[in-house]
């Protein structure tokens, strides 16, 4: 199922191995507030360090201006690397030119070198030759662990593999073969469950999962689309209204296989503390927002989820950050982790929901890429990917 070349295949010894990974953490008052996203990194850096190798590794974070800011620098993040491996770990401030050669030329194996934000470049995003060049004169070899930006074709993800032998880490490696197998060769009954607020985001999605899956369940603010399309009234919801004839040909394309919500969870406010009550989708009164699915869609899609060979899940069932209206989403989680299926779990909203639930130890698998296994969902080739060596 996995076609390309990985760390094992290549010899790294006394080697400069420059490694994207995907450190773009929450980060509050200089401290990582969550580093699931560097502990899953972790096998691949290891492994180098244990063989022999200077590891160099490089990251985007956050959202910065196409130019240096340090409240995206990456300097926090080596700080907490540094207290997850016993190997020294240095910092450079530039991700290229002379700062980060000098860096790299220092760099003795078994050390490791977090280079500066690669997004304080406009170069980056833009997939540069010359920065991609640049990036390349750091190390003998390119190893691509950052799943979660494997579907930007970056300098940084993409360019750079084009200049140094270029292999897949052992992060990127498990995410294409539980995702991909998932979409390839399933155990069935194949489940996909999709949330989240527009269906805009996910029709390629949708579309090709009508296709592959036995049954796909809508939650969250794209239910209230289809529900407007099937002619019910949605008060003060959220209604993508654009995306409404879209949903009435999703309805006509899926069928039976499509699933949407049979009763729903109102406020009267967009507030935790707005008053609340359960109705049947015929009945959302004005002034009344769906913020949830109800008790009877939980009960409906756990049923389903139940006697699934593999489940897929991307977007929660409703806003579940207000505690009020988290019920359908923590439901749905507690059927996932009690199924027997192959369970994978994707999108930062509902690998949050599976964490607070507390049930993260008993799905198969979760994503590191919101972004990736969409467009993996939905049948594309991720430019990170393919730019690695085959087999």
């Amino acid at each position: 199922m996995f076609d390309k070349k990985n760390i094992t295949d290549i010899d790294v010894k006394g080697k400069k191995v420059l490694v994207r990974v995907d450190f773009n953490v929450p980060i509050k008052e200089g401290k990582i507030k969550d580093d699931t996203r560097m502990t899953a990194a972790l096998p691949t850096i290891n492994y180098l360090l244990e063989h022999g190798a200077a590891v160099i590794l490089f990251s985007h974070l956050g959202r910065p201006k196409d130019e240096p800011d340090p409240q995206f620098s990456l300097a926090p993040v080596a700080e907490h690397l540094a207290t997850l491996i016993p190997n020294k770990v240095n910092f450079a401030e530039d991700c290229i030119g002379e700062v980060a050669e000098a860096a790299s030329a220092r760099l003795q194996p078994g050390e490791v070198l977090v280079l500066e934000n690669t997004r304080f470049y406009k170069a980056e995003k833009k997939n540069d030759p010359d920065m991609a060049m640049k990036f390349a004169k750091l190390a003998d070899i390119y190893v691509n662990d950052a799943f979660g930006s494997a579907h930007r074709a970056h300098a940084s993800t993409e360019g750079v593999a084009h200049h140094l032998p270029a292999v897949a880490g052992f992060l990127m490696e498990k995410e294409i073969r539980y995702l991909g197998q998932a979409i390839a060769d399933p155990a069935r009954p194949f489940v996909a469950i999709l949330g989240g607020a527009k269906i805009s985001d996910k029709i390629g999605v949708i579309d090709n999962l009508l296709q592959k899956a036995d049954a796909v369940l809508i939650g969250g603010g794209m239910a209230n689309t289809f529900l407007k399309a099937q002619g019910f009234e949605m008060a003060d919801s959220l209604v993508e209204e654009d995306a409404v004839q879209t949903a009435k040909e999703l309805l006509a394309k899926g069928g039976d296989k499509l699933h949407l919500p049979i009763d729903l969870v109102l406020g009267n406010a967009f507030d935790n503390d707005a008053e609340s009550k359960v109705t049947d989708v015929e009945n959302v009164p004005a002034g009344w927002r769906v913020l949830d699915i109800g008790p009877a869609s939980v009960e409906d899609y756990a049923k389903v989820i139940s006697e699934a060979g593999t489940v897929v899940w991307n977007g929660p069932m409703g806003v579940f950050e207000m505690p009020k209206f988290a019920k359908g989403t923590f439901g749905v989680a507690e059927a996932v982790a009690a199924s027997e299926s192959v369970s994978i779990i994707g999108g930062g909203d509902s690998v949050s929901a599976i964490n607070q639930s507390g049930l993260s130890e008993k799905v198969t698998h979760i994503s590191t890429g919101g972004g990736a296994s969409l467009e993996m969902l939905e049948g594309k080739i991720l430019p990170g990917l393919a730019a690695l060596q085959d087999k």
